[in-house]
């Protein structure tokens, strides 16, 4: 299970725990593209990134409470799925507050949630890079974030958020994604166990459309 393990990064182990029923609740109204799943799949990737690049095994020294409280809030307010009128500002940092965190650790958990998405990214490397420079933290989730939106769970996750979105697409459209975005997240990881996993997944990727595009081409 993604949470086992988890507590023994918490002094108090009930933030976690509060935090996890508040989110669960929350993402319940979104497809299953970014359901609670998503968010157990993103922690497992996280606890093995930190392990494995956590010192003494690796270079850093990764703070696990932080990372694991932003991947756990990181969909919070998507804006894909926000309600009309939705304050979405300070939702994470106060949602921590209630819960008994301290203001440092809340206003830091919601930074980096903030910046985790990828289209946050693209149209503005240079803050993201100036997070990550000051919480690196931030690496360890967008990588995990981003590997679940490869390989055979980021197909099934693809076809699943657009079907929900846009029911009157086409599939190719579905298939344009891998190529607009998808395979572009190997170059976009932060750490060298993210860059690892990503290869395999990636490769993964092109050969399902390596597939699709034999299936296709007989079709016609």
């Amino acid at each position: 299970m993604a949470f086992a393990g988890l507590e023994s990064a918490f002094e108090e182990p009930a933030l976690l725990r509060a935090v996890q029923g508040t989110v669960k609740e929350y993402m319940s109204r979104y497809d299953g593209s970014h359901d609670w799943d998503h968010i157990l799949r993103v922690l497992s990737i996280c606890k093995k990134i930190v392990r494995k690049e956590n010192a003494p095994f690796g270079n850093m020294a990764y703070d696990p409470k932080l990372v694991f409280l932003a991947a756990m809030c990181h969909d919070l307010g998507d804006h894909k799925y926000a309600k009309p009128g939705e304050n979405l500002d300070n939702q994470i940092a106060e949602l921590l507050l209630e819960n008994g965190a301290n203001p440092e650790l809340a206003l830091k958990v919601q930074l980096v949630a903030r910046n985790v998405s990828f289209s946050n990214e693209v149209k503005n490397p240079r803050m993201m890079k100036a997070v990550l420079d000051q919480h690196p933290e931030l690496g360890v989730v967008q990588d995990a974030d981003r590997l679940d939106a490869i390989g055979a769970i980021g197909i099934g996750r693809t076809f699943t958020f657009t079907g929900a979105s846009k029911p009157e697409g086409s599939m190719l459209e579905t298939i344009d994604h891998f190529k607009e975005k998808l395979e572009r997240l190997e170059s976009m990881m932060k750490t060298e166990t993210g860059r690892q996993l990503a290869r395999e997944r990636t490769e993964r990727l092109q050969m399902f459309r390596q597939w699709w595009d034999e299936e296709y081409e007989i079709a016609e």
